[in-house]
């Protein structure tokens, strides 16, 4: 088993064409060329095209392609998806989503347009009803038609809607964070966090993406390539948790061992949930070398 690493995504704004070509250098897991937030209404159309003409030319080497398109509320979003559907990225991620029948309704539009199998669709969780809805719009995973794989937290935009302030450790948004990582696990999820807006405090920076990875998101979103290293380094396992997890499976898989549920290794007790939580370490340190 192999895990596609997604510990830094990174937003690229899609009007800006010298950012969309950035996009296929940078160390990023993945990249967003967005149609929404940074672009200014009387650019969106020329972003439009732009983004799905980058999307259609490659290039992105092992980088997933994802395309942000305007809200479905928006006056936008039936010309967005149906570039981004005919353009064929690794994923459409689609703003305020609030409830699974927006998901139904994107997976019947992408099925009437014959899009590429392989595009997924993600869901961006940003507004008090999308996290009372949370088990709801998670669980329309399980609907293949959908296309739906993966959360994307949008923070600012919580915080707008609620007035919750940005403070250390994140105090108010962390039951609402917490809430939605269980939804995911429940339903075989990618979930992402939601972005760190002050650039200049690297420290601050490293001390989120430490936060977010301890709380079990598999990566974080992006708004300068700066933060993309230090990003890549919080969310992958240490050499010394790859080795320590080798070590718990090696021990599971010698042939006295096979049945047990427990065993001793290294004057402690190793349980077999242990030797899962291992596997899947090493599958993301797997993915990650798989990249290079």
């Amino acid at each position: 088993m192999t895990i596609r690493p997604r510990r830094s995504v990174l937003y690229m704004p899609g009007s800006n064409a010298r950012a969309l070509e950035k996009a296929r250098t940078l160390p990023a897991d993945a990249v967003i060329l967005d149609l929404e937030d940074s672009v200014a209404p009387d650019a969106k159309a020329a972003a439009r095209d732009q983004v799905a003409e980058a999307v259609k030319k490659g290039g992105f080497g092992a980088r997933e392609v994802i395309m942000r398109v305007n809200g479905i509320d928006t006056e936008w979003h039936v010309d967005d998806l149906t570039a981004a559907a005919h353009a064929a990225p690794d994923v459409i991620l689609v703003p305020k989503i609030s409830n699974p029948a927006q998901l139904e309704l994107i997976g019947e539009r992408l099925m009437n347009m014959s899009t590429d199998h392989k595009t997924r669709v993600w869901a961006m969780i940003e507004t008090p009803a999308a996290i009372f809805n949370i088990r709801d719009i998670a669980h329309a995973a399980r609907d293949s038609e959908t296309r739906f794989t993966g959360l994307v937290m949008g923070t600012n935009d919580l915080a707008k809607e609620t007035g919750a302030r940005f403070v250390p450790g994140r105090m108010p948004m962390v039951p609402w964070l917490t809430t939605c990582i269980l939804a995911a696990r429940l339903n075989g999820l990618i979930i992402l966090d939601g972005v760190y807006n002050d650039i200049q405090n690297a420290d601050g920076f490293v001390r989120e993406c430490e936060e977010g990875r301890d709380l079990g998101f598999d990566g974080k979103t992006l708004i300068h390539p700066n933060q993309i290293e230090p990003c890549n380094t919080a969310f992958a396992p240490t050499a010394d948790e790859v080795a320590q997890a080798r070590k718990i499976i090696g021990a599971f898989d010698l042939p006295e061992n096979k049945d047990k549920g427990v065993v001793s290794l290294d004057g402690r007790m190793v349980e077999r949930l242990h030797a899962d939580i291992a596997r899947k370490t090493v599958a993301v340190a797997d993915g990650i070398a798989a990249r290079k």
